[in-house]
């Protein structure tokens, strides 16, 4: 450690742990069959929408970038060129806590119009919760459990890797 101030600092290696250390146990504390019912919604929507706010909007467009890399219809919610949510659809709704007004909303439109809801909460109790068909666990778990999501959907799928890398984005 290095102290600057006074104040000891850790070095990079001891947060890298700390964070390894962290992953280790958030995946692990992610049951896998949790994750087989939202890949089967995610597969057989006719059109994906994701919604969150700060830190999980972020998170969920990462994932949503993913989804749209192997082939499948993805819009974030509340863009301009997004389109009406309608029956068929599915949205995948983030917050941590639930509570999260603009996200709930989205989630009773979307059972308004006959679509599917997968909740992404810390929260099993919450508001959001309680507008889902599916749910599951949060914010990092959101990246790294759709990033292992995309990998199992990737490899049943038979697409190549040159296949995928045709989907990036090629403009800023």
């Amino acid at each position: 450690m290095t102290a600057i101030g006074g104040h000891p600092r850790k070095l990079f290696g001891d947060g890298r742990r700390a964070v390894l250390e962290e992953t280790d146990r958030l995946l692990k504390s992610v049951p896998g069959v949790d994750w087989g019912p939202a890949g089967q919604l995610i597969t057989s929507a006719r059109r994906i929408f994701v919604i969150g706010n700060g830190r999980s909007g972020l998170t969920i467009q990462m994932a949503a970038m993913r989804l749209m890399h192997l082939g499948l219809r993805v819009h974030m919610a509340g863009e301009v060129t997004a389109p009406a949510l309608g029956e068929g659809d599915l949205l995948i709704a983030v917050s941590g806590s639930g509570t999260t007004e603009s996200v709930i909303a989205a989630a009773r439109t979307a059972k308004k119009v006959g679509a599917t809801v997968l909740a992404v909460t810390t929260a099993p109790n919450s508001a959001l919760s309680q507008q889902s068909d599916a749910g599951s666990l949060f914010e990092k778990s959101v990246l790294l459990a759709f990033d292992a999501l995309f990998q199992s959907l990737w490899s049943n799928d038979d697409q190549s890797a040159e296949k995928l890398w045709k989907r990036h984005a090629n403009i800023c």
